[in-house]
This record gives C-alpha cells, sequence and structure tokens, in this order.
C-alpha cells in the first residue's frame, strides 16, 4: 500500500493543499460538501458572491506550487490591478500616492478562481457532495477521517498517513481533537452587500480599481470597486457593527454615497447591477491554536479568519500551502512533520493577524480583548507609519509591501524608515490622485 493524505475541504485552501502534496504522497483525497458546478458559487461557500483578491505575494506563493497558474488566471478572465497605481485608496489619513511599484492583486470572482485551480490540481481523488464528521485515531495520532454522503448518509472511514483541515471558519476539528485548542476571537462585527455591476462603456477598462477604507473609531463604512471578468466590475459595500448594507439598488447607491469619500458612488452611479444584490455576515475573526498532533495539520482559515476587509484570506491559504509542502519535502509523513508545519502556519499568520486585529480593535463596536500597553503603543506607530504613507512614496511602498505580505512587519521598524514616519507631518487631502483623463471620465455624459 502506498502513502495516503486526506485533505477536508475542497474550497481554495483545500486545493492548494492538495497541490502541496501531489506528487509527495501517493494517493491524495480531497472531501468536498458541495457538488462543484463549473464557475458557479458553491452552495456551502456564501461570501463566495463577494469581492474577493489574491495579493501578490500569495500569487507568487501559488505559483510556486502550479507554475503557469497567474497566466491561466489572468486567461480565464481575471484583472492584474498594480499597488498603487492602479488603485485609488482612501485611508483615515487620506488618499494614498499613486506610483509604479511591484505589488500588485489579482481580482476576479472566487469561483473562477476555485476552477483554474482545480484545472490545475491533477491526480487527485475527489469526494464531492461528502462532509467530515470525524477523526480517526485517538489523543496523540489522527489517523484518518470519517466521512459521510450528503446523498445518502452513509458513513465510511478513510484511513490516512496525514489528514489536512482545510474546511474554513466553520472547522469543527477543535471538536475532533482529543486535546484542547486555544483560541482568540476579535469580533468587528461585519456585514457585506456585494453586486456585479457593467460600467458605462467610458469606464470600462479605463478607469481604476477604488477603495475607501472605514476610519476609526466611529466610522464603520467602507467599499472596494475591483474589476472581474468581462469588463464588469464588483462592488462590495461593507458595514461594521452597527452597519448594514442594503441589498435594494437605491439603498445601495445611497450607502456608497454615505462612505467617507463619495468615490465610490461617483463611479457606479452610472453603471448597470448585473443579477441580484447580495447580502453576507462575516464570522468573527478568530485565530485557533491546534495542538501538534501527529497525522494532522489545519491550514487556511481552519487556523485564522480576518476581518475581509483586508483580503488577506486567500494569500495565507497560499503561504500555509507553500509550508505544507517544505514540511513533508523536509519531513515526510513522520511525526516531525505536524509540529514542523504547525510553527510555519503560525509564522505565516501572525502578520496578517496582526494587521487585521490592530485596525478592528481601533472600532468602538468590536468584541476584543482589551487593548495592553503595547497593542496602544502599535496602534500609535501604525497611524504614524499611515499617516506619513499619504504624503512619502517611500513610506507607502513599505507599508504596501508588509500589507500584502510580501516584506514582515518589523521591516517598518527599520531606523531610517523610523526617522522618515515621526518627521512627516500629516498631510491629508480629500482630492483623489486621478489623471486629467481620469476625471474626464467622471464627467457626466452629454
Amino acid at each position: 500500500m502506498g502513502t495516503r493524505a486526506v485533505v477536508l475541504g475542497g474550497g481554495v485552501a483545500g486545493f492548494l493543499a492538495a497541490a502541496a502534496l501531489s506528487g509527495a504522497v501517493d494517493t491524495v483525497t480531497v472531501v468536498e460538501r458541495d457538488r462543484f458546478d463549473g464557475d458557479r458559487p458553491r452552495r456551502g461557500v456564501p461570501q463566495g458572491r463577494h469581492a474577493h483578491l489574491l495579493l501578490a505575494r500569495g500569487a507568487r506563493a501559488v505559483e510556486a506550487l502550479l507554475p503557469g497558474f497567474e497566466a491561466a488566471l489572468v486567461g480565464a478572465g481575471a484583472c492584474k490591478v498594480g499597488m498603487p497605481q492602479d488603485i485609488l485608496t482612501y485611508t483615515p489619513f487620506g488618499w494614498m500616492p499613486r506610483f509604479a511599484h511591484a505589488q500588485y492583486l489579482l481580482s476576479c470572482r472566487r469561483p473562477v478562481l476555485e476552477q483554474v485551480l482545480r484545472d490545475l490540481v491533477a491526480g487527485l481523488e475527489v469526494l464531492e457532495d461528502t462532509e467530515a464528521v470525524g477523526l480517526l485515531g485517538d489523543a496523540d495520532r489522527v489517523t484518518g477521517a470519517v466521512v459521510r454522503s450528503r446523498a445518502d448518509g452513509v458513513e465510511r472511514e478513510l484511513t490516512a498517513d496525514l489528514v489536512v483541515d482545510a474546511t474554513g471558519a466553520s472547522s469543527k476539528a477543535d471538536k475532533w481533537l482529543r486535546k484542547r485548542v486555544r483560541d482568540v476571537v476579535v469580533d468587528p462585527g461585519i456585514r457585506y452587500a456585494t453586486a456585479l455591476l457593467r460600467p458605462a462603456e467610458r469606464l470600462a477598462g479605463a478607469f481604476p480599481a477604488v477603495c475607501v477604507q472605514p476610519g476609526p473609531p466611529h466610522d464603520g463604512h467602507g467599499g472596494v470597486v475591483l474589476p472581474v471578468e468581462e469588463g464588469r466590475w464588483i462592488v462590495s459595500l461593507a458595514g461594521l457593527r452597527g452597519h448594514v448594507p442594503p441589498t435594494d439598488e437605491a439603498g445601495f447607491l445611497t450607502y456608497a454615497k454615505g462612505l467617507r469619500h463619495p468615490l465610490v458612488a461617483e463611479v457606479i452611479s452610472s453603471a448597470e447591477i448585473v443579477g441580484s444584490i447580495r447580502a453576507y455576515g462575516a464570522p468573527p475573526g478568530r485565530w485557533r491554536r491546534f495542538p501538534a498532533v501527529a497525522g494532522f495539520v489545519a491550514v487556511g482559515d481552519a487556523v485564522a479568519n480576518y476581518n475581509p476587509l483586508y483580503g488577506h484570506g486567500m494569500t495565507v491559504a497560499a503561504l500555509d500551502a507553500l509550508a505544507l509542502r517544505d514540511g513533508v519535502r523536509r519531513h515526510g509523513l513522520g511525526p516531525r512533520l505536524a509540529p514542523a508545519v504547525r510553527k510555519a502556519v503560525a509564522r505565516a499568520t501572525a502578520d496578517a493577524w496582526a494587521l487585521a486585529v490592530g485596525q478592528d480593535t481601533r472600532y468602538e463596536r468590536t468584541f476584543a480583548p482589551a487593548r495592553r500597553l503595547p497593542d496602544r503603543i502599535a496602534g500609535w506607530y501604525a497611524d504614524r507609519v499611515g499617516a506619513a504613507a499619504a504624503s512619502r512614496p517611500e513610506v507607502s511602498a513599505a507599508l504596501l509591501d508588509s500589507y500584502t505580505l510580501s516584506a514582515p512587519l518589523s521591516r517598518l521598524l527599520r531606523p531610517a524608515l523610523v526617522r522618515k514616519v515621526l518627521t512627516t507631518p500629516e498631510r491629508a487631502t480629500d482630492d483623489p490622485p486621478l489623471t486629467d483623463a481620469e476625471r474626464a471620465l467622471l464627467a457626466p455624459a452629454p
């Protein structure tokens, strides 16, 4: 008999984990509770209809796992958005400057991304319409998973040398493992409303993406306009606790006009909504510290999920998959694999968690552990970095490198950068950094 790995979850994290194991394990079995239906959203992924992006670091990680991924995704209609030159970002400190830089994001509808991943990862055994209901083994070692067909309710045991939990924020592994799982929960009460739009002809492919961030501690409204396949836009409006974006067309536009800057509303006012506006309530941010149990690894949102406003989820899932690939290469499927991958996943998680929680805990209605003195000092310095980044491109570039997880947050503490941060006066501007041609595009059609 050969080696076998069972991956619980057939979403982005699951197929990336399968890609990491493919070739190193004789049989990789992916267990997915939904049925795949081309590029249509899966029923079990309610967030799948909302804005998704893969940051540059994540795209490079996937490319390392699956050469040709980026070309395939762009070929399927995804848009490559240069950061910050191709996106207008309004922060609590004003508009970020636009300039050519190495960072970018890939924007598309999530079902398109999942379809590309499924096409690229070959040689898998895939069990659709099947859900995981438990783990095999004992408190020291997991030896497989118990799964159940959703069609007829029949259960079966899948023995395995390794079980990977990629079931997302709804993971039940903390109940299935026979050891205590520590966690931290931060809940900003995020709600979304998302529309797919067909822009006015003059704007299609000619206007940059737009992101208007909320403004702590009181203003919990935000919105993003991202290009996706077929020249369309996906527009997600967000509200932190107490702010619920409406799903009727008039209310959607009114909410957009109420953001900290009206640019999102100005951009979408002449667009046509395609289909219905969808609502979504994101789960609380949670970081689960799973124990090191032989034969078991958790990745992606099963370990940590964040406020989706920051767009880190899929990128961290890709970094987790790289950690899994490297762990298997170094340790095989032996007892050292689980603790090694657990540590690497924690490292991949740490900066994204710090960025999300550092922002979320600044809003007055966020449910979270009390901020300690080090947290308040870090928040003060983060404000200074944000203010300096709004007027100094070199600080903006460093912040962007950290935000995209392409550089560790610790890089923002380099002495030369600290001096620039602390000596830059705040010069916030409400005037978007548009080119003359872009301003002309916003003018009402005659």
